[in-house]
């Protein structure tokens, strides 16, 4: 679903396309999280439209009830921007599953605004518009197509100006939201198939090693999320072994603490 260049673009939670809910499709006995995935730099990256789509053949998903209204604070800062632009575009596939079409133009509109605050607003009117139109026809396809559109735009314009780690920062936003919902969804009916959705260790390595790499980004959410993803390291990191319920439980706590840091301001 969503092209990857020189650097990791992925918009966690990204629950576009529905591939593999076709309706009336048998539940698999088993998920091979390789087969959901592509390679990138050698990190093993899960497609987040196959997982979620997925995660809905194991059960039926309430996606309304993770639909959420805070679209967040407006930030000066470039980095806090760029978090939360990440989390507001996963929203978007979220909002895409519930089938909420008010939702949806909401998060186009703040898509926008967001954009023209790390300066990339003229690469998203087109894609924003394009939502907000698609959305009022409830053309959900068209819609993911877009929000895909948007992503990939959005990094494409802030690597042509050398805003790499800001680009990363939005995969890293959109990857927090969309666990922190994976984990919420499983959390409520586990499953040994959808806990190992989960199982992304070297991803989460991927992002340690990019926040490590941006210490001029003085600001304590990045802090508390270099923070966070040490404790959710572990508790993903299981080798051969199954992820626990109590671990799926634990990671959505930890990341849940997380989205909230990044909607709100400090």
């Amino acid at each position: 679903m969503i092209p990857f260049t020189r650097y990791l673009k992925l918009s966690a939670i990204a629950v576009s396309s529905l591939t593999l809910c076709a309706h009336g499709a048998q539940v698999p006995q088993h998920i091979d999280i390789k087969q959901l995935s592509k390679k990138v730099e050698d990190v093993v990256v899960p497609l987040p439209n196959e997982i979620f789509g997925a995660l809905n053949k194991l059960g039926v998903v309430n996606w309304k009830e993770h639909v959420r209204s805070d679209r967040g604070t407006n930030f000066t800062e470039r980095p806090r921007i760029a978090l939360l632009l990440g989390t507001v575009i996963a929203d978007g596939f979220i909002a895409v599953q519930a089938e909420d079409a008010p939702a949806v133009k909401e998060i186009g509109q703040r898509v926008l605004a967001l954009s023209k605050g790390i300066g990339v607003g003229n690469s998203i009117t087109p894609h924003a518009k394009a939502i907000i139109e698609a959305a009022d026809k409830r053309d959900w396809d068209s819609v993911r197509q877009e929000l895909d559109r948007t992503q990939n735009s959005v990094q494409q314009a802030m690597n042509e100006v050398h805003d790499e780690k800001l680009s990363q920062l939005v995969s890293l936003g959109g990857w927090l939201r969309g666990t922190e919902v994976l984990t919420s969804v499983v959390t409520k009916r586990f499953s040994v198939d959808g806990a190992e959705l989960l199982h992304q260790p070297d991803l989460l390595s991927y992002f340690q090693t990019r926040l490590q790499a941006m210490p001029e980004f003085n600001v304590p959410i990045i802090h508390e999320i270099e923070v966070g993803l040490v404790k959710v390291k572990p508790l993903i990191d299981v080798g051969n072994a199954r992820i626990p319920p109590e671990a799926v439980k634990k990671i959505n706590e930890i990341t849940t603490r997380l989205g909230d840091g990044i909607v709100t301001r400090d």
